[in-house]
Parts: C-alpha cells; structure tokens; sequence
C-alpha cells in the first residue's frame, strides 16, 4: 500500500525506522515517542519510550492502552487473535 499524501515521506527520509509490535488480544506496540492523529484533528502525544496503541476501543484513555482489554478476553482466534484480510 502506497500513501501519497504530502506528508508522505519514504524510509530513506525518515531520520528513524520505527518498529511496532502487535500483541493477540492486546495493543499494537509502538517504539515511542509517538504522536497520533486522530480523525478529529486533534494530536496525542507520548513521550514514552514505548506506546500502547489501543486495539479494542475499550480503552478510558483511547487511543492510547489502558488495559481494559484484559477485563474481557474474546475468545483468541486460530490466527493468533488477528483479524483475517478483508473484514
């Protein structure tokens, strides 16, 4: 997938590759810091060394990981707990 927006910058312009981790039934781990734009124009930053990005939506804290993913586990799909393509 090829993102052609102004901000768009390739790997070789970037000053730093980061690396982010996905967790079944967890966050999406994220070498910080980070900041996130949310649809809404507004910018969260964090300053930690690395991110919790929330997956569930059931975080208090959201996008950020609050761990609210561990009050109720759903069931972990053959996959690993990640959604297949396409859905």
């Amino acid at each position: 997938m090829t993102d052609s927006s102004p901000q768009a910058t390739s790997l070789h312009e970037c000053s730093a590759v980061r690396r982010a981790r996905m967790v079944p039934g967890g966050p999406l781990l994220v070498e910080g810091p980070l900041e996130i734009t949310m649809p809404s124009g507004e910018m969260v930053r964090s300053d930690r060394f690395m991110v919790a990005v929330c997956m569930c939506r059931r975080s208090a804290t959201y996008p950020l990981c609050d761990t609210s993913h561990r009050t109720r586990r759903p069931r972990v799909a053959r996959n690993g707990g990640f959604p297949r393509a396409g859905k």
